[in-house]
């Protein structure tokens, strides 16, 4: 699918209805079915879906709204983690999960999800996972005891979801590192993980790496230095990273290191309410061509949308859809 010069995408989650919020959570009080939230999932995914598309965005996802939070749609899934479904009362609080004996390898039935995604749009698609090493920050770990092993482990049988996704079409595939920004002494094996993680998936690979966005309030602070040079061993072609919030400072890094990435610029602050201007985005993407060539830039927030009101993701999105097409005019694009 043929792509503009600077693309516009997301990091992967879009605004939780009030609603669904509510639903979800009287999914767990036992009050409505597992059948019934299927369904209001669909619905939800197809309106976020349509919302990306009438912004203008190029590259879109589902939102992310049948998740309810990065890590319980996928520990729920992994084989060998054992999950307390009674643990938690409202759907954004973590499961209680625990691992405790050998990861054995099995699917995790991510496809199905991207399938409806993709039924339901002729836009280009994207599908995000939750990097192993995040995972292993959020799941008891009573066999391993080393969180590299843990790791490991987990890269090789999501590795085979990964797979499975290329193979039902997933042609840009993100893999979500926030907690790198928390532990920044596991990065060297942390990449080494992700290159397990992404090796013979025949699709383009994005590594998200963020300060957190827990409640919409970064969980970290710092800058991007300490990915340097380890992440340049990273077997991905994209780094995504969050410049809007943090300001542009960290983008003479890469001058300093020099790489062939693409690298997804945050040009939307996500953690304000305050609806960027179009002439804000353009000055944000110009800053970023001083060190980086356009053929190599994609335009996104900088981390999901999931905290937004609605209308304020929205008006988010279509800003930097806008502010984005003034620069293509200036390029000649």
């Amino acid at each position: 699918m043929s792509l503009p010069i600077l693309p516009t995408t997301v990091v992967g989650s879009y605004s939780m209805p009030g609603w669904l919020e509510r639903l979800k959570t009287e999914y767990f009080a036992r009050r409505i079915s597992r059948h019934e939230l299927d369904e209001i999932h669909d619905a939800a995914v197809k309106a976020a879906i349509k919302d990306q598309e009438v912004c203008g965005i190029d590259i879109i996802s589902d939102g992310e709204l049948r998740r309810d939070n990065m890590i319980d749609y996928f520990a729920e899934r992994l084989p060998g983690v054992q999950t307390d479904h009674t643990s938690k009362k409202f759907y954004y609080d973590f499961y209680d999960s625990v691992v405790r004996g050998k990861i054995p390898m099995a699917s995790l039935r991510l496809a199905d999800d991207f399938r409806f995604l993709a039924a339901f749009t002729d836009r280009a698609t994207k599908f995000c996972v939750t990097g192993p090493h995040s995972l292993v920050k959020r799941i008891k770990d009573e066999y391993y005891k080393n969180e590299e092993a843990f790791a490991m482990d987990l890269a090789r049988v999501m590795n085979m979801e990964l797979k499975e996704l290329a193979r039902a079409g997933a042609r840009y595939i993100q893999i979500d590192e926030p907690y790198y920004s928390g532990f920044p002494e596991d990065l060297q094996w942390g990449v080494k993980v992700v290159n397990t993680l992404v090796e013979g998936v025949d699709a383009k690979i994005a590594l998200h790496v963020c300060y957190g966005n827990r409640y919409g309030k970064p969980s970290w602070a710092g800058n991007y230095r300490y990915l340097f040079p380890a992440i340049l061993e990273a077997k991905v072609q994209q780094l995504t990273l969050e410049f809007a919030r943090r300001g542009g400072e960290d983008l003479e890094l890469f001058k300093e290191f020099p790489n062939k990435f693409e690298i997804g610029i945050g040009v939307i602050d996500v953690k304000t309410h305050e609806v960027e201007t179009p002439d804000i985005v353009a000055e944000r993407i110009r800053k970023a061509l001083k060190f980086i060539p356009a053929e190599r830039i994609f335009v996104l927030p900088d981390c999901g949308l999931l905290h937004l009101p609605q209308e304020v993701a929205f008006a988010k999105l279509r800003t930097m859809v806008q502010g984005t097409k003034i620069i293509r005019k200036e390029l000649g694009g």
